[in-house]
């Protein structure tokens, strides 16, 4: 009952974080429009006046609901994370009394565990467990590699190549990229709550790096 309940508000942080990330996407698409400020430009001319193509106070309504909503979306992700933690480890730690009562519904996991099929343990997603992002894409551009092999504004990666969740995620990702520059690089995001499989190719092209977008981490 209480993997059931905490599965029950894992989901529902899940579906806040989507709601979370769909409006970041629409922040940064409106800031980092052709001919906008961008996340972090300048907002005075060359004189050091006001810019007067921007509408500078939207702007810094939009830079400061951006700062919040990235700040409330570590802290949701954190939250989800310790839920999953907690999912996995009720999963991998069944009772005695499951085992011994289950009789001839017993199946043996691929953690040797037997377990009842009843019990409401074992339907816990294994995807809650496998599908943690580790960062997002806030920043890519429309010409670059990234964007013509199908990875989207708000995507949050959960496995490229060889990395995945853990210590210096960008130096591992950065490190990825070169060594893998020419070739297909399997990609697992999360998008708007789906998990997609997909193929990214670092390569040269005419902007910055070998992607052309910006991670950050989650």
């Amino acid at each position: 009952m209480v993997a059931t309940n905490l599965k029950a508000e894992t989901m529902k942080l899940m579906d806040k974080r989507s709601d979370m990330e769909a409006e970041l996407n629409i922040i940064i698409e409106r800031l980092c429009q052709p001919g906008g400020p961008g996340l972090s430009g300048n907002l005075l001319d060359s004189e050091g006046f006001p810019r007067s193509d921007i509408d500078i106070p939207t702007v810094r309504a939009d830079r400061h609901r951006l700062a919040e909503l990235r700040s409330n979306h570590k802290d949701i992700t954190e939250k989800i994370n310790q839920n999953i933690e907690l999912l996995h480890s009720a999963k991998l730690t069944p009772t005695t009394a499951a085992v011994t009562d289950s009789g001839p519904k017993d199946q043996v996991l691929n953690t040797g565990t037997s377990l009842s099929v009843n019990n409401p343990i074992v339907a816990v997603d294994v995807d809650l467990v496998l599908s943690r992002p580790f960062a997002m894409v806030d920043e890519i551009n429309e010409a670059s590699p990234a964007a013509e092999d199908g990875l989207q504004l708000g995507d949050q990666i959960v496995k490229f190549g060889n990395v995945e969740i853990g210590e210096n995620v960008l130096q591992r990702l950065a490190a990825e990229g070169q060594e893998k520059q020419g070739q297909a690089v399997p990609l697992i995001v999360m998008r708007q709550g789906s998990v997609i499989n997909m193929t990214v190719t670092p390569r040269a092209w005419s902007g910055r790096g070998l992607l052309g977008c910006h991670f950050r981490v989650l």
